[in-house]
C-alpha cells in the first residue's frame, strides 16, 4: 500500500527530527523558514563540542528529481539533508536563513544535491561572512533509513567557501580545491578563516 504524499513527507520529517534529537543527545533549537510556494524548511542547531552544527529539516520530504523528469516518482529516488558545521564563538546572523534557501533548491529549482556539487548563494552565507557559495560533501552524519520502498536520507555537508573558490572549483574541480586547503592547513570551520591561496 501506497502512503499518500502528505504523509510521506510528514514521516520523513519527523523521523529526521527524532534522529537529530538521538545524534546530538537532546532536542535541538529550532527555527522555520516560509518561501512561497513550498513547504516550509526548519533548521535545527546544536552545540557539539567545539563546534556548532545546523541542520536542515525538510529538505527530504519528497524525493530530488531532474526537473526534465514529467513524471518523477513521489517516494523514490535521492533524499538529502544540508549540514553546516563551524566553531563556537562566533555569531553567524542569517545562517540559518540561507542554509534554508540552499534546502529549498531542489523543490524551487529541481536541483539535486550530491557530494562534490557547487552551491552558489549569490549573497553572504551569513551576515558579514566572506563565504558566497557552498561546496557539498558526506557528513558524519552519515544516512537515515526510511521506510521501503523510499530512498535513505543522506546527509550533506555544506563547506562554506569564497567566490574565488568557487571559481577555481569550477576551473580545477573538487579534489584541486581540497588540495589547496590541505596544503594550506585550513580549518574548513573556522567561521573567520582565510580563503585558499589559489
Amino acid at each position: 500500500m501506497r502512503l499518500p504524499s502528505g504523509v510521506v513527507s510528514d514521516l520523513t520529517s519527523d523521523t529526521v527530527n527524532r534522529f537529530l534529537v538521538d545524534s546530538f543527545g537532546g532536542a535541538p533549537q529550532r527555527a522555520s523558514v516560509t518561501f512561497l510556494g513550498v513547504e516550509p524548511i526548519d533548521v535545527a542547531r546544536s552545540v557539539v563540542g567545539s563546534e556548532v552544527v545546523y541542520v536542515t529539516i525538510g529538505c527530504s520530504r519528497h524525493p530530488m528529481t531532474d526537473p526534465s523528469d514529467l513524471n518523477p516518482d513521489p517516494v523514490r529516488g535521492p533524499r538529502a539533508e544540508l549540514v553546516v558545521r563551524m566553531r563556537t564563538g562566533a555569531a553567524l546572523p542569517g545562517l540559518h536563513r540561507r542554509l534554508a534557501t540552499l534546502a529549498a533548491a531542489p523543490a524551487v529549482e529541481g536541483v539535486v544535491l550530491a557530494a562534490d556539487a557547487l552551491l552558489d548563494l549569490g549573497e553572504p552565507l551569513w551576515d558579514g561572512a566572506p563565504f558566497t557559495a557552498v561546496m557539498i560533501t558526506d557528513d558524519d552524519l552519515g544516512t537515515l533509513g526510511l521506510p521501503a520502498p523510499m530512498d535513505p536520507v543522506r546527509f550533506l555537508r555544506a563547506i562554506p567557501i569564497t567566490a574565488n573558490e568557487a571559481a577555481w572549483l569550477r576551473l580545477k574541480g573538487v579534489d584541486a580545491l581540497r588540495e589547496a586547503w590541505t596544503e594550506a592547513d585550513i580549518d574548513l570551520a573556522d567561521p573567520g578563516r582565510s580563503p585558499a591561496t589559489i
